[in-house]
């Protein structure tokens, strides 16, 4: 019987789009820190921008990690991270543009649609 396929979560349970876009961030964020970090060096570390690169990584870190725990702040948090490439994105190439677009339109849909907003706003005042 597929009767329990067509119930509707509970409140508190994370939709899977949210699961998935928290952990592509978190990846996306420890492969970019990784790698931008061997750009840094301790005698002049803000010679380069390898200082600001690292804490745009590890601000990808943060959302993905708060948005699985369910903090609303986290979401806003990675719209704005991937919004912030799409204006990177315009010194470079149309192509670069327009994926960073689509993967911000892509993200925006799914955190802020009924059941990821529901998600969101159910975990208890005190958790949060």
């Amino acid at each position: 019987m597929n009767d329990a396929v067509a119930l509707p979560c509970p409140m508190n349970a994370r939709p899977i789009a949210v699961t998935i876009i928290s952990w592509l961030f978190i990846a996306a964020g420890a492969v970019g820190l990784a790698y931008h970090a061997t750009e840094f060096k301790a005698q002049s570390p803000f010679e380069n921008d390898a200082v600001l690169v690292c804490v745009i990584r590890l601000l990808a870190i943060l959302g993905g990690v708060f948005a699985l725990r369910g903090k609303n702040w986290a979401r806003w948090l990675l719209l704005f991270w991937i919004a912030y490439h799409v204006i990177l994105s315009a010194f470079h190439t149309v192509s670069e543009l327009a994926m960073h677009g689509l993967l911000t339109a892509v993200t925006a849909y799914f955190l802020f649609r009924r059941q990821a907003s529901a998600y969101f706003r159910s975990v208890p005042r005190a958790a949060r």
